[in-house]
C-alpha cells in the first residue's frame, strides 16, 4: 500500500518537475476553469425555473445536449451550445475530405498550410452550425413559453430576443472553440475531447444527488443502486479492454543483396488495427440521427406536443403554410413517441444504425487497396500474401472481421445502460449512457499516453515500469 502511495507521489512529482509540462498542465486547468465559469453566466430574458422543469421531464434532445455542454443548456448559459457545433463541423469536414478529391489532396499533400486551411474552413462551418442551432433553440424556447414577456403569444414575435440570443450563443460557441484549440496547441491533450469529458464529469454530482434523493424517498433500493454501479464498472472495464485491443498484422521488409536480387528475412514490423476503429463516432452519428425528428419538431415550434390535435388528412389544406406546419409537427411527434428510449423499436433501430455507421466510418478511415499499394511501394509485404491485389483482398477481409467485432461491441455497450436501468428501475443515471462512458475512457487513455510520452521524452520514468 505504502509502496503504491510512494510510486503515485513520485509520478506526481515527476509531472510537476518536468520542464515545460507543469506549464502545460496549469494552462489546461486555467482554460477549463474559464469555460466552466461561462456555464454559470445565464442568458437574460428566459424563465429559468420553467426551463429547469422542461429538462426534468425526460427531454431526450435536451438531456443529450445538456450533458455535452456540462449543464450549460439547462441553465441556458452563454456557452449553452458548448463544443457541439465545432465537433459537428469537424465531422462534416472529415467526411467532405474523404469525398471531395481536392480536399483530400489538400490534406495529404498540402502539408501544414493545407491543414491550416482545412482548419480555417472548419471554423467557418462551426459558426454556421452554431447560428442554425442557436436559432433552433431560441425558437424552441419561444414555442415552450419560456421567453419572458412573450408567454402564451403575448407581446408578439420576440425579434430582439431572437437576435441577441442567437448572437450570444454563437459568440459563446466560438469562444469555447477557441479555448479548445488553445488547449490543443499550448496545453496537454486534445482540447475538444477534453472539454467534452470535463463537461460529462461535471454532471456526475447531479446524477449521484438524484440517486441519493431517490433512495431516501424509497423509490430506489440500495441493492438496485449497487447492481447499477457494478454494471457500470463492468462496462467501463470492457470499454478499456476493447479500446486498447488491436490486431497486429506482421509486415516484413524485403532484404536485398548487393546485386539487387530479392532475398527474404528482412526487418519485421507490424501494422496495428484497432478493434474499435471508429471510437465513439458511430454512436454519436446514430444518436444524432435518432434525435433528428425531435430536433426538427422543436425547430418547427412543437413545444406543446401533448396539446397537438390529430391531423385530418382528408380536409388538409396543402396550400396553407399553417396547416402544413401543423401536419409536419404532428407527424414528427408521432414518430418520436414511437421511438422512446425505453421501447424495443428504438433499441432495434439504434443498434442497426450503430452497425451501419461503424462500417461507414471504418471505410473512411482505412482503404485496403491504398494500404497495400503503400506496402508495395516501400518494399514491404505481409508474409504469405503476394504484394498488390492479394494483399489488398486479405486486408479487406481482415478489416471487415475486425469492424464486425467492434460494431457488435459498440451496439451492446450502447444498449446495456438502458437494459440495466430498466432492470433496476433507476433512471437517475439516464444522461450517463454509453456515449459518455466511451468518451471518458477514450479521452482518459489518450491523456495518460500523452503524459507518459512527455515524461519519457524528458528521461523520466513512466507511470508503469
Amino acid at each position: 500500500m505504502f509502496q503504491g502511495q510512494s510510486q503515485a507521489q513520485q509520478t506526481l512529482s515527476n509531472l510537476w518537475r518536468a520542464p515545460g509540462l507543469k506549464e502545460k498542465i496549469l494552462f489546461t486547468f486555467a482554460m477549463l476553469a474559464i469555460i466552466r465559469f461561462g456555464v454559470q453566466i445565464p442568458v437574460p430574458g428566459v424563465d429559468h425555473d420553467r426551463l429547469r422543469q422542461l429538462f426534468g421531464n425526460g427531454n431526450m434532445l435536451g438531456g443529450f445536449l445538456n450533458m455535452f455542454s456540462g449543464g450549460g443548456l439547462a441553465t441556458f448559459s452563454v456557452t449553452a451550445l458548448g463544443i457541439i457545433p465545432y465537433i459537428n463541423a469537424s465531422i462534416i469536414m472529415q467526411l467532405m475530405t474523404s469525398v471531395i478529391p481536392k480536399l483530400e489532396e489538400l490534406q495529404k499533400e498540402g502539408g501544414e498550410a493545407g491543414r491550416q486551411k482545412i482548419q480555417q474552413w472548419t471554423r467557418y462551418v462551426t459558426i454556421v452550425l452554431a447560428a442554425i442551432q442557436g436559432v433552433g433553440i431560441t425558437d424552441w424556447l419561444w414555442a415552450s413559453n419560456i421567453v419572458l414577456g412573450h408567454q402564451n403569444g403575448q407581446g408578439g414575435f420576440p425579434v430582439m430576443f431572437f437576435a441577441t440570443t442567437t448572437v450570444t450563443l454563437v459568440a459563446g460557441s466560438v469562444l469555447v472553440m477557441w479555448l479548445g484549440e488553445l488547449i490543443t496547441e499550448n496545453g496537454i491533450g486534445n482540447g475538444a475531447s477534453l472539454l467534452i469529458m470535463i463537461n460529462i464529469l461535471s454532471r456526475m454530482p447531479s446524477y449521484l444527488n438524484l440517486t441519493k434523493q431517490g433512495v431516501e424517498a424509497g423509490s430506489y433500493s440500495w441493492i438496485s443502486v449497487a447492481i447499477l454501479l457494478a454494471a457500470f464498472m463492468a462496462i467501463l472495464v470492457a470499454i478499456v479492454v476493447v479500446q486498447e485491443g488491436e490486431r497486429r498484422v506482421p509486415v516484413q521488409a524485403a532484404k536485398r543483396q548487393a546485386g539487387g536480387n530479392a532475398f527474404g528475412g528482412g526487418r519485421m514490423s507490424y501494422i496495428p488495427f484497432k478493434v474499435n476503429m471508429g471510437g465513439v463516432m458511430p454512436i454519436i452519428f446514430a444518436v444524432s440521427l435518432m434525435l433528428f425528428p425531435i430536433t426538427l419538431s422543436s425547430m418547427l415550434g412543437g413545444g406543446h406536443q401533448a396539446k397537438l390535435l390529430p391531423v385530418d388528412w382528408n380536409v388538409l389544406h396543402w396550400h396553407s403554410l399553417a396547416d402544413l406546419r401543423h401536419a409536419a409537427i404532428y407527424a414528427l411527434t408521432e414518430m418520436t413517441m414511437s421511438l422512446t428510449a425505453s421501447g424495443w423499436l428504438y433499441d432495434a433501430i439504434y443498434f442497426a444504425l450503430i452497425i451501419f455507421f461503424t462500417y461507414f466510418y471504418s471505410s473512411l478511415v482505412l482503404n485496403p487497396a491504398e494500404l497495400a499499394d503503400n506496402l508495395k511501394k516501400y518494399g514491404n509485404f505481409i508474409p504469405g500474401y503476394k504484394p498488390g491485389r492479394p494483399t489488398a483482398e486479405y486486408l479487406e477481409r481482415l478489416i471487415n472481421r475486425i469492424t464486425f467485432i467492434g460494431a457488435m461491441f459498440l451496439g451492446m455497450v450502447a444498449l446495456l445502460p438502458n437494459i440495466v436501468e430498466g432492470a433496476t428501475g433507476i433512471t437517475s443515471f439516464q444522461g450517463l449512457g454509453s456515449t459518455a462512458l466511451l468518451i471518458i475512457v477514450g479521452v482518459a487513455i489518450d491523456l495518460y499516453n500523452q503524459l507518459q510520452t512527455h515524461l519519457l521524452a524528458r528521461q523520466y520514468e513512466g507511470f508503469m515500469k
